[in-house]
């Protein structure tokens, strides 16, 4: 079988299998997400055999050690694999929900419901833990998914999927994984539009500027996230210092982490010796403005690349600004719509910040690490879209639905 037909042939078991899970009841899915979670519980020793593989083949390979953070499974991570299907089961079902009814003057009744949006492709790289949240919030949410997991986490991948396949009373085909590590699949997949209703591409801007330019289907970008946070002249330092790290060194390997860092000049020499001190000190490279590094002689050159740069790394660029609204500007010409925050005690200051910054989630005196469907108290994501249709921001149940209208009757006829 080729390639083109192998995807077809895909793409139409997940619609037949899309058409099974838009009628199964709530407990039914409910009971369906819990035995997925004990399945991923009990066989955790085979999953984390099979990303051990994964790991030792992509340290061969000299990647960076930010894909291997992503790839990298410990069994703190599996516990919440399986938590994150708990707490979806929890959550309730947006599926046949009543959005509005309307009683027309004719006497039609109408009524606006929720419904799922049919087959998802789900394309993206190197974190195994999303094959688990993307199936879930699928599965929740009465839609089909085929999975395309990058090659470097093929092998945990696969275990993973065969686990949640293995479920008891999960309809055949409602997850799906493509097997094959070739490029080809992907292209003949994104022509798919008679079977697939919305792709999501999750992972750097090679995919998805790969995906926008090839599809036929929708798309959904989760954009790369160059996040900045403004420490302002009002900021209560001790918080910003607490804030700052964890946006920046908690998990720099990821897409809500800080990259660039904007501070007021009134309160620079104050707070950027001791920042810059406690950064360097967990092997933080900071590279800063020519203000800066008056202050702090120790850090190096910040160029106009830097402020373009999603690092993914322990890598940090810093500038003094001369007030809230050079901050403002700065982000309106660097940012990628992805999470921004503001330190500060000065509630106007908050205020037109909040207003002003266009993103998908903008924090007041909150770590931008904070961005995240289980953080949201979605239960899990299946990635953040940065732009503004149909979905902004962690994609959770909801987004994962669009709505019909029913009209109800009673011998009306258009005059």
């Amino acid at each position: 079988m080729s390639i083109k037909s192998e995807m077809i042939s895909l793409a139409e078991r997940a619609k037949r299998a899309s058409e099974e899970l838009a009628r199964l009841s709530t407990p039914a899915k409910n009971s369906i997400l819990k035995n997925m979670a004990r399945g991923i519980l009990k066989r955790k020793k085979e999953i984390l055999r099979a990303n051990e593989r994964d790991v030792e083949l992509t340290k061969k390979k000299g990647l960076s050690r930010a894909l291997i953070d992503r790839l990298a499974l410990k069994p703190a991570r599996i516990q919440n694999m399986a938590k994150s299907l708990r707490k979806v089961a929890s959550l309730p079902d947006p599926v046949g929900r009543i959005i509005r009814t309307t009683r027309r003057p004719n006497g039609l009744v109408i009524k606006k419901i929720k419904v799922p949006i049919g087959v998802i492709a789900m394309i993206y790289e190197a974190r195994p833990n999303v094959t688990v949240e993307a199936s879930g919030l699928a599965f929740k949410s009465g839609n089909a998914v085929i999975l395309k997991g990058g090659s470097e986490a093929q092998n945990s991948n696969l275990i993973i999927t065969k686990i949640l396949n293995e479920t008891k009373s999960l309809p055949k085909n409602a997850i799906q994984l493509i097997g094959t590590t070739s490029r080809q699949a992907v292209k003949e997949l994104l022509r798919l539009d008679d079977y697939i209703d919305l792709v999501i591409p999750r992972g750097g801007e090679g995919l998805i500027q790969m995906v926008r330019s090839q599809s036929t289907i929708p798309v959904i970008a989760h954009a790369k996230g160059l996040c900045h946070t403004y420490v302002d002249r009002d900021a209560n330092l001790d918080m910003a210092e607490e804030i700052v790290y964890n946006a920046k060194v908690q998990r720099p390997g990821v897409c809500n982490a800080l990259e660039t860092l904007l501070v007021h000049k009134d309160i620079a020499k104050r707070f950027l010796p001791r920042m810059i001190e406690r950064l360097e000190g967990v092997g933080v490279e900071v590279r800063g403005c020519p203000k800066s590094r008056r202050i702090v002689l120790s850090i190096n050159k910040a160029g106009e690349i830097d402020w373009q740069t999603e690092y993914l790394d322990l890598i940090l660029s810093i500038k003094i600004v001369n007030s809230l609204e050079e901050a403002l500007d700065h982000i309106a010409r660097y940012g990628s719509n992805h999470s921004e925050a503001i330190i500060t005690r000065d509630k106007k200051a908050a205020e037109r910040f909040l207003k002003a910054v266009d993103a998908s989630a903008v924090f007041v005196n909150a770590s931008t690490r904070l961005n995240d469907g289980g953080e949201f108290g979605l239960g899990a994501e299946i990635g953040i879209s940065t732009q503004k249709l149909h979905a902004r921001g962690p994609m959770g149940l909801e987004e994962l639905t669009t709505y019909k209208y029913l009209v109800y009757g009673k011998g009306q006829v258009r005059t």
